[in-house]
C-alpha cells in the first residue's frame, strides 16, 4: 500500500537559514526540513516553502531523498531532505538567486 502523500508548511526567513537548508546537490534542488517526524526515503512530500520576505507561498511536489535520524552523530539536527520535482526549477531558480556567492561557501549545512 502507497504512503499517504504528507502535507507540510516550511518558511525560510533568512539568507543563513536558507544556506544551510538548501541542498544544491539534489537533482532539481531540493531542502532540508529539521523534524522529528519519522518519514520513509522515497515518501511523497507536498510542502508550501515560504522564501525570505515573500508573501507568496510555493506548492512544491517533492520527494524524500535524505534522513537524519534522532540522535545522529555530529550532533546534526534531525530531519528530511526533500527533493524538487522538475516542475519546481522556479523555486530552485529563486533560492539559487538569494543564495548568489554563497553556494561555494565550505560552511557546514544540515546536510554537508
Amino acid at each position: 500500500m502507497a504512503e499517504k502523500q504528507s502535507v507540510l508548511s516550511f518558511s525560510l526567513k533568512d539568507k543563513n537559514a536558507l544556506y544551510v537548508s538548501y541542498m544544491p546537490f539534489v537533482i532539481n534542488g531540493g531542502i532540508f526540513i529539521p523534524t522529528t517526524r519519522e518519514y520513509a526515503l522515497g515518501q511523497e512530500i507536498f510542502m508550501l516553502l515560504n522564501l525570505m520576505n515573500e508573501t507568496e507561498r510555493f506548492p512544491i511536489n517533492g520527494k524524500v531523498v535524505w534522513k537524519t535520524p534522532v540522535g545522529s552523530d555530529g550532533y546534526r539536527s534531525a530531519g528530511i531532505g526533500v527533493q524538487f520535482g522538475p516542475q519546481d526549477v522556479i523555486v530552485k531558480n529563486k533560492i539559487e538567486a538569494y543564495l548568489a556567492g554563497a553556494m561555494e561557501s565550505e560552511r557546514p549545512t544540515y546536510t554537508m
